[in-house]
């Protein structure tokens, strides 16, 4: 088998399964088969296997009984697509549906013991530290650099952290870029629970110290944190600007995947929610 193929199999057996099965820190499952359904979270989830084994109006069926338990919610959800996926056309149906399509993104995995040594280049000007996160007081400085790279609400952005920190078992290690007393990167690390997988997720940066090494220096102190933690494989959604970066390191494309996200319409305006 080649290895791409070898990696999407560990990665719909693990990943995958694990999507369907647990929770991550806040979440409570339930289950309209062949789906999974996530609430809790930023925003409701909805994952399902591989091939859904249903077509045709069954799968127009299963989406319209998704979007109705969410807007008795009011709450947005996202259906994370693969482009192995079957149906081959859940996507455009899940437009038809009234769903918006996020940017795609390529799934990379690697071996842990076949990433490379990673050379990251000097500090920029001036001194750079990259640690792990600790404590309290650095997650609110993580949301106080994301509502500055994303225009987030930094106190939704804090609360979101902070509680995820008072329930997350100890899969999750923040990694940050410090300069001059202030976070300028950060990103972070998930142990994905009952699998021998770990994603790399985040990447934030601030303009100014964009394109100066420090996605490189993030994956590598990631990368060391990943094999004192047992872990067997990475995992990674890249866009376009990172994934030559990846490949480089010793990640190969298995799959794409896009998300597609349904808002509620709202009472008031009588258009979907922002």
């Amino acid at each position: 088998m080649p290895d791409a193929e070898r990696l999407l199999a560990a990665y719909d057996r693990e990943v995958r399964h694990a999507e369907l099965t647990s929770p991550e820190p806040g979440q409570h499952l339930t289950t309209d088969p062949p789906l999974t359904r996530a609430t809790g979270g930023r925003r409701g989830f909805v994952s399902g296997p591989p091939d859904l084994g249903v077509t045709g109006p069954v799968l127009d069926a299963l989406i319209a009984r998704q979007t109705a338990f969410f807007a008795a919610r009011g709450e947005e959800f996202e259906w994370k697509t693969r482009s192995h996926d079957r149906p081959a056309d859940l996507p455009e149906r899940l437009l038809a549906a009234g769903f918006t399509a996020e940017d795609p993104e390529t799934v990379l995995v690697a071996p842990l013991g076949q990433v490379g040594a990673i050379a990251v280049p000097p500090p920029p000007a001036g001194e750079v530290v990259v640690r792990e996160a600790a404590g309290h007081d650095d997650l609110l400085r993580i949301a106080t650099l994301s509502a500055a790279v994303f225009g987030s609400d930094e106190a939704a952005v804090a609360s979101d952290l902070l509680a995820r920190a008072r329930a997350d078992p100890g899969t999750t290690t923040h990694v940050v870029a410090e300069a001059d007393g202030r976070f300028v990167a950060a990103s972070r690390l998930e142990l994905v629970p009952g699998t021998s997988f770990a994603g790399l997720w985040g990447g934030a940066t601030l303009p100014a110290w964009r394109g100066r090494g420090l996605y490189r220096a993030l994956v590598a102190r990631r990368v060391e944190a990943a094999r004192t933690r047992g872990v067997a494989y990475l995992q990674v959604d890249a866009l376009p600007t990172s994934r030559p970066i990846l490949e480089r390191l010793g990640f190969t494309p298995v799959t794409g995947t896009t998300p597609y996200v349904w808002r509620p319409v709202s009472r008031s305006t009588g258009s979907r929610t922002a």
